[in-house]
């Protein structure tokens, strides 16, 4: 985790456009390098949540645009892949991406099954890539961190469970609300997502001392937005992909408002 943490402050203030959203998002013609990235970070995923059933999986981040609902998704596409059933929940129910990045319809979602305005197989919607469903997160309410902590959030995570092998539930960031906090008890382990040139080391630190704080499972760190052609073997070393990715900061006091 030390190394992490030894990142240069540096602030981007490029724009991404909805449909350069999901070419982000894993898809056949991604590259060779991206997909072996996920996959190791795949393996690495699965043998730190030891046990059977559902493995329920929070990924999160410091702030705003460190490649956060990205990772999310395209981690758990990585999984559906071994033919395992896999289900993403948009549980940022602030500034919600998936339905986005997934071109799909936010109509029925997480809070209205908070809110009891729907049944959960009525929030469920296939997407394009095999075993993977999703939840977005539905109307946006006044009071997610509340919805999020509430009884029904465990219920509802439970009849899930027993539905799939894995659950990936993409979060506001850490130093920004509570929201992510309070998942991580509810959850096998917390993901957290850092960004090359982008995560200061005491933003990560205080991301860390939250979960600790709330006894929440760390799994791991996942460096996003790598730009280091230097390790690797050879042609297999070009993992710069994600080099061209932009994300808007927006200002960290105004996220979900």
């Amino acid at each position: 985790m030390k190394s992490f943490f030894n990142m240069k402050k540096k602030k981007h203030s490029t724009t991404v456009l909805p449909e350069q959203e999901r070419e982000m998002i894993l898809s056949d013609t991604a590259s060779f390098h991206v997909k072996e990235a996920y996959k190791a970070t795949r393996t690495n995923t699965m043998f730190s949540i030891p046990g059977e059933g559902c493995k329920k999986i929070v990924v999160a981040s410091s702030f705003p645009g460190e490649g956060k609902s990205t990772t999310c998704l395209n981690l758990a596409i990585t999984f559906a892949q071994t033919g395992s059933k896999v289900l993403v929940i948009d549980a940022d129910l602030r500034k919600p991406t998936v339905h986005r990045k997934l071109d799909l319809a936010n109509e029925k979602g997480l809070a209205h099954l908070l809110g009891h305005f729907c049944k959960v197989e009525e929030a469920i919607i296939p997407t394009q890539y095999e075993n993977l469903e999703v939840i977005t997160s539905g109307h946006i309410p006044p009071n997610p961190a509340e919805l999020l902590a509430s009884e029904s959030m465990t219920q509802i995570l439970d009849t899930l469970s027993a539905q799939y092998d894995y659950i990936f539930l993409d979060t506001p960031p850490l130093n920004v609300v509570t929201d992510a906090t309070v998942l991580s008890t509810q959850v096998s382990g917390t993901v957290l997502v850092v960004r090359q040139g982008v995560t200061h080391h005491k933003d990560m630190q205080d991301a860390v001392s939250k979960l600790e704080f709330a006894q929440g499972k760390i799994l791991g760190l996942i460096l996003h937005g790598v730009k280091d052609k230097k390790a690797g073997y050879g042609k297999y070393s070009k993992y710069s992909k994600y080099s061209q990715y932009g994300y808007k900061n927006s200002a960290y006091t105004q996220y979900g408002e």
